[in-house]
């Protein structure tokens, strides 16, 4: 992949090259692409700081019911179960009945999601508001990077390949997940009524923007012909190697994320013995800010290389994390923390690219949508698994093995997608020489034509 290629993907409108009628213009009411585009990057990080934004009040829920690291997991998980499901089932629509459509149900379902998780504080209450905030999670993560390319496009024409689009998608994304953790574990620690303050002031903010969604133009063609609808997930013709490799490098990346989310705060209170609900946001935060930083600082950089980066950071990240167990300090454990989130960032972001690069222009969102079920399954199994292990094994050990496997399986996976990356570029540069000598040919036999029929011109 050379620099000038973009970072997410190249726009390509679904109906270009269909014949399908033009979009009508927005009312006048609507705010412009480039006002609507910042409006749904900022929805798109709010909703994505809601899915972490239980993190650090794991132990004040374990303290509370009395249940075990496997239960807070669980609990966790249900969120990705809830992601994966909506990624499975809806995560294609917004290519076929827009984008704006999909955006507003999934701040609606994170709003009622809010509600139930502070009006219903029991058990079976946190367990069906954080299967919604998956569902909410997933409609928002399937279409908003979608989005945010159109209406940029929209907005800039002139800016064909921008990368900007791609890294806003991520900082929305991962910056709001670092949020997340950091403002409940402050509101838990100083604010009054810390299982119910954060779920509030959330659902006010989720209003919010749904308000300035709402306004935002629609970038889909809402008018083609049954017969033109986009199919729900389609490749390139030669891309499922590389869409393969890339999703196998998401599940790997997000399982560490996983971990950080789901058991972080418990192994901060019970490993390093600090029971500051702000320290314990602090983790996840650092974790998923270092993983948006690296992205925004790096993200520019060719797939291969970004790769070979992430795989130098990734594993190194996960050996010091087992490493802060057995020296058990704050700060060892959160340069572990932000070493392996940037790894994992950088790991992500390549995956990305090289999956929007592999869909066919009119399945984006759903080609997107199947690449998160199969991230979103990594963020939960393993920690799923991770945490019915520790009730047999010491932690520290486990970790260790946890961490060989992750870094292992990430590696093999971006050496694949590596790989993927560089026979598409050594392809593409085949086909411009093949069109450059065409069109060399071509020259010279309009030459000689031209020259023969000057020799037989009488005189």
């Amino acid at each position: 992949m050379t620099t000038t290629e973009p970072v997410a993907y190249q726009y390509e409108p679904a109906t270009e090259d269909r014949g399908a009628p033009a979009m009508k213009p927005p009312r006048a009411s609507r705010a412009s692409h480039g006002t609507g585009f910042w409006f749904v990057a900022m929805a798109f990080m709010v909703l994505m700081a809601f899915g972490t934004l239980p993190t650090p009040l794991w132990p004040l829920y374990q303290a509370r019911d009395h249940f075990g690291p496997t239960v807070v997991t669980v609990a966790f998980a249900v969120m990705v179960v809830g992601a994966a499901a909506s990624f499975l089932t809806l995560g294609h629509l917004s290519d076929r009945f827009g984008r704006r459509r999909i955006v507003v149900p999934a701040l609606l379902v994170a709003t009622l999601a809010s509600v139930i998780l502070l009006a219903w504080p029991a058990l079976p209450g946190l367990i069906v508001g954080r299967t919604l905030t998956g569902v909410a999670v997933g409609l928002m993560a399937s279409t908003a990077t979608t989005y945010l390319a159109d209406l940029y496009h929209e907005a800039h024409p002139d800016r064909e390949g921008s990368p900007v689009p791609g890294l806003v998608a991520a900082a929305a994304n991962l910056g709001g997940l670092a949020l997340g953790p950091l403002i409940a574990g402050l509101l838990a620690e100083w604010a009054p009524a810390p299982l119910i303050t954060p779920y509030a002031l959330w659902a006010v903010a989720m209003l919010v923007f749904l308000v300035l969604v709402l306004s935002t133009p629609e970038t889909v063609d809402l008018e083609l012909p049954a017969q033109q609808q986009p199919v729900r997930f389609a490749l390139r013709p030669g891309a499922g190697p590389a869409f393969t490799a890339a999703s196998v490098v998401g599940f790997f990346a997000f399982a560490a994320l996983g971990l950080f989310s789901s058991l972080g705060a418990i192994i901060i209170r019970g490993q390093l013995h600090i029971t500051s609900h702000a320290i314990a946001g602090v983790a996840p935060f650092t974790m998923f800010a270092a993983s948006a930083i690296a992205q925004l600082a790096l993200g520019t950089l060719p797939l291969v290389r970004l790769m070979k980066i992430g795989v130098v950071l990734f594993p190194g990240g996960m050996a010091l994390t087992a490493v802060s167990l057995y020296h058990p300090t704050l700060t060892l454990f959160l340069v572990a923390a932000g070493i392996a989130g940037a790894g994992a960032g950088l790991l992500f972001k390549g995956a990305v690219s090289q999956v929007a690069m592999a869909a066919a222009p009119t399945s984006r969102a759903g080609v997107l949508a199947m690449f998160f079920v199969i991230s979103y399954i990594g963020m939960g199994a393993p920690s799923i698994a991770f945490s019915m292990v520790i009730q047999h094994v010491r932690l520290q050990p486990a970790m260790i093995g946890f961490s060989i496997m992750l870094s292992v399986g990430a590696m093999a996976a971006a050496a694949a997608t590596s790989r993927s990356a560089t026979r598409r570029r050594v392809r593409g540069r085949h086909r411009r020489q093949r069109g450059a000598s065409g069109q060399h040919r071509a020259t010279r036999r309009r030459g000689a034509t031209a020259h023969a029929g000057g020799a037989h011109r009488p005189s």
